[in-house]
C-alpha cells in the first residue's frame, strides 16, 4: 500500500522527540562534562624551531674567514616534540667533542630547537649554535647535568687518536639567568675548544668554537652573548 506523503511527514515529526531524546545526554552527564579540567598545553608560550631559527646569529658575528656550513642548519619548524625523558646513565664525556653536544645532559633536545654552524675552508676552525627549549622547569635540570658532566669528564680519552683530553668549566656571571663556560684541551690538539651553555627562561643556547688562538674562548663568549640578547628581544618564556 502506498503511503500518503502527509503521512510520512506525521509520522517523522512523531518520531523526531524521541530522536532527540535518545541523543541528548542526560543532565548528570553535562554536568559531569562540564566539570572535566582542560588538559594543560604544556607549550602554551615557548617558541617554535622556526622563531628559533630566526633568533640564531647572522653570519655578521661570525669571523670573516668562517662561512656558513651548507648542511649545518636545521631546525624543527613550526610543530612542537614530544619531550624526552633523560637518559640518567653515566654520561658519555667524547659527547663533549660533537657539534651538538647538549646530549651529555642526559636529554636528546628540547620540544623545539635550532642550530647552525659556521667553519673556514679546511674546517680547521668552526663555530657551532644551537637553542633547544623545553617544557617546565627542565632547562634548570639541563643547565645542572652539564656542569655534572663537567666534573664527571674533567679527564677523558679522546676517541680519534686516543689521547688524553683536560675539561674544565666554571659558571660565567651576567649571560642570561644561568650560563657556564668549559675549557677542553689536549696536548695532541693544534687548539682548545671553548664550550658555552647559558639559560634564558625555558631556553638553553649551547656554543662551541674553536676559532682563534684563545681555544676558542672570545669567539664562544661573543656568539653566547649575542644568541641570549636574541632570545630576550624574541620573547623567550620564563
Amino acid at each position: 500500500m502506498r503511503i500518503s506523503p502527509r503521512f510520512v511527514q506525521v509520522v517523522a515529526v512523531a518520531a523526531l522527540p524521541l530522536a532527540l531524546a535518545a541523543c541528548s545526554p542526560s543532565s548528570s552527564d553535562s554536568t559531569a562534562s562540564a566539570k572535566q579540567p582542560q588538559a594543560k598545553n604544556l607549550n602554551a608560550g615557548l617558541l617554535t624551531g622556526t622563531q628559533l631559527k630566526k633568533a640564531l646569529a647572522p653570519a655578521s658575528v661570525f669571523p670573516s674567514n668562517l662561512s656558513a656550513v651548507s648542511d649545518g642548519f636545521s631546525d624543527s619548524g613550526e610543530e612542537f616534540a614530544s619531550p624526552a625523558s633523560r637518559d640518567t646513565a653515566k654520561p658519555d664525556c667524547t659527547k663533549f667533542e660533537n657539534t651538538t653536544w647538549l646530549d651529555v645532559s642526559g636529554f636528546k633536545g628540547g620540544v623545539s630547537f635550532a642550530q647552525g654552524e659556521y667553519a673556514n675552508k679546511g674546517e680547521t676552525e668552526e663555530i657551532v649554535q644551537e637553542i633547544d627549549v623545553f617544557q617546565g622547569t627542565t632547562a634548570d635540570t639541563v643547565m645542572r647535568q652539564i656542569r655534572a658532566a663537567a666534573r664527571t669528564c674533567a679527564t677523558f680519552t679522546d676517541l680519534n687518536d686516543h689521547s688524553k683530553v683536560k675539561l674544565s668549566g666554571s659558571t660565567t656571571s651576567g649571560l642570561g639567568d644561568d650560563a657556564y663556560t668549559m675549557t677542553m684541551t689536549s696536548g695532541h690538539w693544534e687548539n682548545g675548544t671553548t664550550l658555552v651553555a647559558a639559560r634564558v627562561g625555558n631556553a638553553v643556547v649551547t656554543v662551541t668554537s674553536t676559532a682563534g688562538k684563545d681555544n676558542g674562548a672570545a669567539n664562544a663568549a661573543k656568539l653566547a652573548g649575542h644568541l641570549v640578547d636574541s632570545l630576550k628581544a624574541a620573547g623567550a618564556k620564563d
